[in-house]
């Protein structure tokens, strides 16, 4: 294909936060370029918002209904090749099953949706269309947690053992969301965030992140889910024992009232032979341990011959220029893009990873209802 694929975006108007992130990692390597959106559920604000990025105005919908109307009417060297869903979770589910129905691939915002039943059903839908879907867990596109999946399949670590993974912030330490703040607002409510706040928000991406490093699915969950701050309606802490496969254990735990932590995202996995230990605020960095001999630094760098070549293919700087979240993201973009040129999986997340993300949430909050019964991952 000699052009741009061309994109569209259902949310990531004037005040949204994850939008912008979207479309500074989706346009990063030049090979997308975004051409429409329905970017508020105010068509006013959505086309201010497609003003803002100087859209035409006939490529800025009132709502996203249209949109998917609308674009898959227009001639095919036109319309729009797929479509990124970056709203709040409550409008993940409807504008992505409508667009796969138009025939419009997408790339959704985590987590997949509000519950099982809806995960199901996107599932279905994608089987159905045979049409790609992504799913933006975008620490999977790090160079450093490709290197540490590789080493693990490599069997450097042997059979594992032990897996630790947490995922601190502080920013809801207080009642955020009685302020009027947006993003806190959204993720208290249970009508728009779904069953929980702190695990569907950051405790997905550590859950996420084990299965990917692993290898080894979480088959079953022990958790107490807690809320700390007065009033507020869904978890703010959760602490959660994993069984996984191969007969793996693991510890999770995701806050969001522990003070002054920001993206604590860490990792540990210990194995038979070694272990290795990554933390996303020092993304640049994978720390291996061994039994018998120093610990080793190992470092992104498009320079590093010894890396894998799933992590250089992730490397986009030489040594010792920092990269991240932008692109990780930018990671999963390239791949989603790359697949929908020539075919081929995506190396992202899938619904399928959405559908496992929704069972995780759904049990815990049925283990920590039942004083953390062990409760079975049922994906």
């Amino acid at each position: 294909m000699k052009r741009k694929l061309r994109m569209g975006m259902v949310g990531g108007g004037r005040g949204a936060f994850i939008g912008s992130v979207h479309r500074i990692a989706a346009g990063l390597d030049g090979t997308i370029e975004l051409v429409c959106g329905a970017f508020s559920s105010d068509p006013e604000r959505s086309r201010a918002s497609g003003a803002d990025l100087l859209l035409p105005e006939n490529r800025v919908y009132g709502d996203y209904r249209e949109m998917f109307e609308r674009e898959a009417a227009l001639p095919a060297d036109e319309k729009m090749d797929f479509v990124a869903i970056v709203t709040p979770n409550d409008q993940h589910y409807r504008p992505s099953k409508l667009a796969l129905e138009a025939g419009f691939p997408v790339m959704c915002d985590k987590p997949l949706c509000l519950d099982m039943e809806q995960a199901k059903d996107l599932e279905a839908t994608v089987e159905t269309t045979g049409l790609l879907f992504g799913l933006t867990h975008n620490y999977t596109g790090y160079p450093m947690v490709k290197e540490a999946r590789q080493r693990v399949r490599a069997g450097e670590l042997g059979k594992i053992r032990r897996v630790v993974a947490e995922y601190p912030q502080g920013w809801l330490a207080t009642r955020l969301e009685s302020t009027g703040q947006k993003q806190a607002t959204w993720r208290a409510d249970p009508k728009r965030s779904g069953a929980t706040c702190c695990v569907g928000d950051i405790g997905t991406h550590a859950a996420n992140l084990t299965e990917y490093v692993t290898g080894l699915p979480i088959e079953e969950i022990s958790a107490e889910l807690s809320t700390f701050v007065d009033g507020r309606l869904l978890d703010d802490d959760a602490s959660v024992l994993l069984r996984l496969g191969e007969g793996a254990r693991g510890v999770l735990w995701a806050s969001q009232i522990a003070i002054d932590e920001e993206n604590g995202l860490n990792l540990r996995v210990y194995g038979e032979k070694g272990s290795l230990e990554w933390h996303q605020e020092e993304p640049n960095t994978l720390l291996l341990k061994w039994p018998d001999r120093p610990r080793e630094l190992v470092r992104t760098g498009g320079n590093y011959a010894r890396l894998s070549p799933e992590a250089l293919g992730a490397t986009r700087l030489p040594a010792g220029h920092p990269e991240g979240y932008l692109e990780g993201f930018a990671n999963l973009y390239r791949s989603f893009a790359a697949a929908l040129v020539d075919g081929g999986e995506p190396d992202c997340p899938t619904v399928h990873d959405g559908v496992r993300g929704m069972a995780f949430i759904e049990a815990t909050v049925s283990s920590s209802n039942e004083n953390a019964k062990w409760t079975k991952i049922r994906a």
